[in-house]
This record gives C-alpha cells, sequence and structure tokens, in this order.
C-alpha cells in the first residue's frame, strides 16, 4: 500500500485526514482519525498497598468509566513528562518510580493513537487531583486492591491491558 496523497478533512478538536491510497493497481480512500499520542499508567500507592485509577465521562463511550490514568501528550513532551503531569492533574500525587510497560495502538484500523502504558509508584498525595478545569476533565480518584483491580470488569482497553499485566505480575 502506498500512499498517493493526504488532506485534511476536519481541523477541529479532534483531526481527521482523507488519505489516497494505492493497492495492487486500485486507487481508494480512507479517512483517518489523526488522535495524536496518549500516555496512561496503572499507579500504586506504595504506602496504602492500592492501586489508583479514576473515573469520569467519556464522550467516546459516552458513559463514566474506571481508567488507570491517562491522558494525550501535548507538544514538545516525552511520554514519560506527560505521564508524570497526568498523574498531579488527575490524582495529586509526585510519581516516585517509573517505568514503561507497552506502546501500543488502540486502535490501528482508523486512528494514528499510539498509547504509551507505564507502571508508576507513589507514595503521597500532594494535591486533590480532579483533572484540569481548563479541559472540562471533572475525574474521581477510585482506589482498588491488587485483587480488586484485577476483578474490575470495565471497557477500557488500556485499563484491560493494565489489569492483565498486574495479573501477569501476581504468578
Amino acid at each position: 500500500m502506498k500512499i498517493k496523497k493526504r488532506e485534511k478533512a476536519y481541523d477541529g478538536y479532534f483531526k481527521i485526514n482523507k488519505i489516497t491510497v494505492e493497492q495492487e493497481g486500485q486507487t481508494f480512500t480512507r479517512e483517518q482519525f489523526d488522535r495524536g499520542s496518549a500516555v496512561c499508567a496503572l499507579v500504586y500507592d506504595t504506602e496504602k498497598h492500592q492501586y489508583i485509577l479514576t473515573k469520569q465521562y467519556r464522550i467516546g463511550s459516552e458513559s463514566e468509566l474506571v481508567e488507570v490514568v491517562a491522558g494525550m501528550i501535548d507538544e514538545g513532551e516525552q511520554p514519560e513528562q506527560s505521564i508524570r503531569r497526568e498523574i498531579e492533574e488527575e490524582i495529586g500525587y509526585h510519581v516516585n518510580k517509573l517505568e514503561h510497560l507497552y506502546t501500543f495502538y488502540s486502535s490501528p484500523g482508523g486512528t494514528t493513537e499510539q498509547v504509551s502504558l507505564f507502571y508508576a509508584e507513589v507514595s503521597e498525595q500532594h494535591g486533590a487531583g480532579g483533572g484540569s478545569a481548563q479541559e472540562h476533565e471533572y475525574i474521581q480518584i477510585v482506589r482498588y486492591s491488587a485483587q480488586e483491580l484485577i476483578d474490575l470488569e470495565t471497557h477500557d482497553a488500556k485499563t484491560i491491558i493494565a489489569q492483565l499485566w498486574l495479573k501477569l505480575q501476581q504468578k
């Protein structure tokens, strides 16, 4: 497959490209959701021995979801900087230890988004968290034991990946 042409089809809060491709002599177009890159972290409080997740309304699912701390990488940031910022904004902790686990495409059939998943250890909450009012975030903090997190039913892919990683660590 060869990309012949790329043009912006929509340039709002989200961006959509119209891509013209050629494959085996055929030329056709596809829309591509240009989402940018994201970060997320499974956060463990080493003092309370609990995993800290967030609960917030998500427009894509049109529902509240419990999920690992997550956000977009801002221009000029490295993934490690972004996830440290997101952890402070969303749950009010400084990071003591940070380990990169995986980088994956969230939905490669139509979106450019790559997600970097981290494991983070924290020990002292210095702020309230709750997200950025500027970004209209209203985030609740939720805490789970390891087993409660493993047993949690969620429809969020990045959280499911974090749960599976945790389950593998328990063996």
